[in-house]
């Protein structure tokens, strides 16, 4: 097996701060490694200076547009990147969501570099009930863009889960031989630790960005129908809109909603660990993820879950085992499974632990780690990727015998 000691690895990412939220750990081992170490991404360095690895760590201004449609500006975007990988020559680029992978590997082509993407969920295009003309005309381009992107030599793609990877293959959009799994970032077991439920009325959370497609205006719909029969539940979103996302839900608008006492809204939080501590129940009614990190964290936190069945979340969510599932696009539904995990402390407790159980045996940040390694180091000999699914194991799970309660809850789905 090579070495990583003086090769150097470049990381491109649209913004620092998702780097530094989901990424440094990868850096961090690669510097322990003694490779070198770059960073393109949109942001001042301010953010990862503040963290240990902030001065090994060389920092580029990339700015991308995270959703911009202007031609000669996105042309710009892929004119930057290559001339940021003539003067760089990195070893390996590791970029990771959809814009840097597209235009970074569109930049790439023709020159001796060794490329992974990550694919860790397919946005706005691919997301959704129905397609609105917007939707439609984005997602025929990014199929196109991508298809352009990852039929490239020596571009290798990493995907989250089954579901994005079987899509992107049948669409032609990738080779089978030129993909890779590893499930996720990965989680910080000892950062995120179970901790005893506060007392009072139960409270279920919505972390998350402020988007239409993570089931904002679902959970709302759902604290309504809770409210109208008295459910002994408080439901609370943490988070903040995201104006470069066209799902992002106005402010004004959340705070109508606190206004008029449907929800609470605790905005934005820098402490993780914290916040679900204060919480009973952890809910992502999204409508679509590549492995959602919220949820790992709930999990290793010892909170029970309730999510939508649809790919990414289903992959942390184990319906019954660790948590519900429930369709998505259903207030209802959504409804039902937080009162029946509300009025339940043992059953929560139940879930809890054994969500705790699969962070640890399945998605530790130690095993994600050590699969990128393992990935970055065979790249660089020039072997493919090893293809065996990272950081998760398909085997059969108990299932918890669900007695359902009165009222709303009476039909979580079986």
């Amino acid at each position: 097996m090579s070495t990583l000691a003086g090769r150097s690895l470049l990381f491109v990412v649209n913004t620092e701060w998702f780097f530094v939220s989901h990424r440094l750990p990868l850096a961090r081992a690669a510097l322990e490694a003694n490779a070198r170490v770059t960073l393109a991404a949109g942001g001042d360095g301010e953010a990862l200076r503040a963290t240990a690895e902030g001065r090994a760590i060389r920092f580029v201004p990339t700015p991308l547009s995270r959703s911009g449609v202007n031609p000669l500006r996105e042309l710009g975007g892929v004119l930057t990147l290559r001339r940021l990988y003539q003067r760089e020559r990195p070893d390996l680029v590791h970029h990771v969501t959809s814009k840097p992978v597209i235009y970074g590997s569109l930049a790439a082509r023709g020159l001796p570099l060794t490329v992974l993407n990550a694919v860790s969920g397919l946005g706005y295009a691919f997301t959704g009930r129905g397609s609105s003309p917007r939707r439609a005309v984005l997602r025929a381009t990014m199929q196109r863009l991508y298809r352009a992107a990852l039929h490239r030599p020596r571009t290798y793609t990493v995907f989250q889960n089954q579901d994005d990877l079987e899509l992107f293959i049948g669409l032609g959009l990738v080779d089978a031989a030129s993909t890779l799994m590893i499930r996720g970032s990965g989680v910080d077991c000892r950062r995120f630790a179970p901790r005893p439920e506060p007392p009072g009325v139960p409270v279920v959370v919505l972390p998350s960005r402020l988007l239409r497609d993570k089931g904002v205006e679902e959970f709302v719909a759902a604290a309504r129908l809770l409210r109208r029969e008295r459910a002994p539940a408080r439901l609370v979103l943490v988070g903040k809109p995201d104006p470069g996302n066209p799902s992002s839900i106005a402010p004004e608008r959340v705070a109508a909603w606190q206004r008029e006492g449907v929800i609470e809204w605790w905005g934005h939080s820098d402490d993780m660990p914290e916040t679900l501590a204060r919480a009973h129940v952890v809910a992502l009614p999204s409508h679509r993820e590549g492995l959602p990190k919220i949820l790992l964290e709930a999990a290793a936190s010892g909170r029970a879950l309730v999510a939508t069945d649809v790919p990414g979340c289903r992959e942390v969510c184990l319906h019954r085992h660790n948590g519900l599932l429930v369709p998505p696009h259903d207030p209802a539904a959504l409804g039902r499974a937080i009162a029946t995990l509300a009025g339940d402390a043992a059953l929560r407790a139940q879930l809890g632990a054994r969500g705790r159980a699969l962070a640890l045996a399945e998605f530790s940040i130690e095993r994600v780690v050590a699969a990128h390694m393992e990935v970055y180091r065979a790249l660089l000999d020039g072997r493919p990727g090893p293809r065996a699914r990272a950081g998760g194991s398909s085997a059969p799970r108990e299932e918890l015998p669900l007695v359902p309660a009165h009222g709303p809850a009476q039909a979580v789905r079986e």
